[in-house]
């Protein structure tokens, strides 16, 4: 079993404002570290502490054999499943599920998850080696499956790869909601497409509700080392169900919470009211799933009465929290305040944290390549060439060069203009658009150290031919 982590909080902001001020702005940095001295605090109290509980780790493996995915998207997958199941670690359980019109276990036989030995590694790649492609896709009965395999609660780490190559076409929007309704909050779920005719916003939906991650991999021959990468990436998480814990005082409203890095992903909808009928002030959880040694990033925007100079307020308390053992109360890892203080120093109060700033241009950037790519679906080329050349201007401007030359290839650029290219790719649609949510950049000059790898978008090799 790896090392419990660590966790740290640390808050960047500018914590001056001026006299008619009310929106205060921070960027809580989170940090999970094994068997390293913790970092110190930048701009607030800091405190950490070791995760209490060790856990049990169970994985899913869900493929999808529609019949879209016969010939080589299907062998690919295939190698890439008995891979992933190799990567495993011997102390975990795990099951393999195809995923059609309906949901199937592959191994073992029944609905239940089986232990990662070596007689039953290989048994599941014989299993696996079997798999044939026929029939639709319902991705939201796959994802109920895998919620039934994981429903046995002594596993702490419950992660599942999802992968696709077809749109959800065999299943309505409700369903899938439905489905991930049920699912939410039950396992971390994180999600591939391959080829170019899936939909992005289907698996950012997916991943999103299931606190995963997403990415393209075009050509089904990177499927193999992404999805080592991949489990390689889950067998490191050591402790589960971690919560942001938020809290404000009276009169202080929180307007949104949203993880800015690695990826982006909108929390303030997801807020859990620790006391939904108390009195005092507002506390409330947000999820963030499972944790391994890494660093990630949220943006925190709370609204706060006017305040007088030199005035000084705390704006709110950001704690990391996890269930304690056997139904005992959780257990508080670590937490930082969020600063309020109005002042007349116009230099003090004047511009946003360097940190907030940087996220906030990348968030504008996410926008606009989302608007951009959307109108541009819809043959709308005006609005396609003004969102997508605001998005080539903050891409060069934040040092976002794999989205500028992911541009270059769905936009041309001629004296000084941006426009749609009129034949383009939709493979290089489908990486722009993943990239829009699933790729962040830390503030310049900050290191990457203990930053989890972002999942890397798998471009089709040069000399492929059209995939049918």
């Amino acid at each position: 079993m790896t090392d419990r982590p660590d966790f740290a909080v640390e808050i960047h902001q500018n914590p001056y404002l001026p006299v008619d001020a009310t929106q205060v702005h921070a960027i809580v940095r989170v940090t999970a570290r094994t068997g390293r001295p913790p970092l110190p605090a930048v701009s607030a109290v800091s405190a950490s502490a070791s995760a209490a509980r060790p856990s049990t780790a169970a994985e899913v493996i869900i493929i999808d054999t529609s019949a879209s995915m016969a010939g080589e998207r299907l062998v690919e997958a295939q190698q890439a499943a008995k891979a992933a199941v190799d990567a495993l670690r011997e102390d975990v359980d795990f099951a393999v599920v195809a995923g059609s019109r309906d949901a199937a276990m592959v191994y073992p036989r029944d609905v239940l998850l089986a232990p990662a030995t070596d007689r039953g590694k290989e048994a599941a790649k014989v299993a696996i080696s079997k798999l044939t492609a026929a029939g639709g896709t319902r991705i939201g009965r796959w994802l109920s499956l895998a919620a039934e395999l994981f429903d046995d609660s002594r596993h702490g780490i419950r992660h599942a790869v999802l992968l696709t190559d077809g749109r959800n076409e065999h299943e309505t929007a409700e369903e899938l909601d439905a489905a991930l309704t049920g699912c939410a909050g039950r396992f971390v779920c994180d999600c591939r497409g391959v080829g170019a005719d899936w939909d992005p916003a289907e698996l950012r939906e997916v991943a999103t509700r299931l606190l995963g991650r997403f990415a393209v991999v075009a050509d089904p021959r990177h499927l193999t080392a992404d999805f080592t990468e991949m489990i390689g990436r889950a067998m490191g998480k050591a402790v589960a169900d971690v919560a942001l814990r938020v809290w404000t005082p009276d009169k202080v409203t929180l307007q949104f919470l949203k993880q800015v890095y690695p990826a982006r992903r909108d929390l303030t909808g997801k807020r859990i009211e620790v006391d939904p009928h108390g009195e005092g002030p507002a506390t409330g959880d947000y999820p963030t799933g499972i944790w391994g040694t890494e660093k990630r990033d949220y943006h925190l925007c709370v609204t706060v009465p006017v305040g007088k100079p030199y005035q000084r307020m705390q704006a709110a308390r950001v704690s990391v929290v996890v269930p304690g053992p056997d139904g005992e109360p959780e257990v508080t890892l670590a937490e930082a305040m969020v600063l309020a203080e109005w002042t007349d120093d116009k230099a003090r109060s004047t511009g946003r944290h360097s940190s907030v700033e940087h996220y906030s241009r990348q968030e504008e950037l996410a926008d606009s390549l989302s608007e951009g790519l959307t109108a541009y679906r819809q043959g709308d080329d005006q609005t396609a060439s003004s969102r997508l050349r605001r998005a080539h201007e903050l891409a060069e401007r934040t040092g976002s060069s794999g989205t500028s030359q992911r541009l270059d290839r769905v936009v041309a650029r001629e004296t000084g203009e941006v426009r749609p290219r009129q034949h383009v790719d939709a493979a290089d649609l489908i990486a722009l658009d993943t990239e829009s949510s699933e790729s962040a950049l830390r503030p310049p000059g900050e290191p990457e150290d203990d930053a989890e790898p972002e999942p890397e978008v798998k471009p089709k090799a040069d000399d492929d031919e059209g995939e049918g």
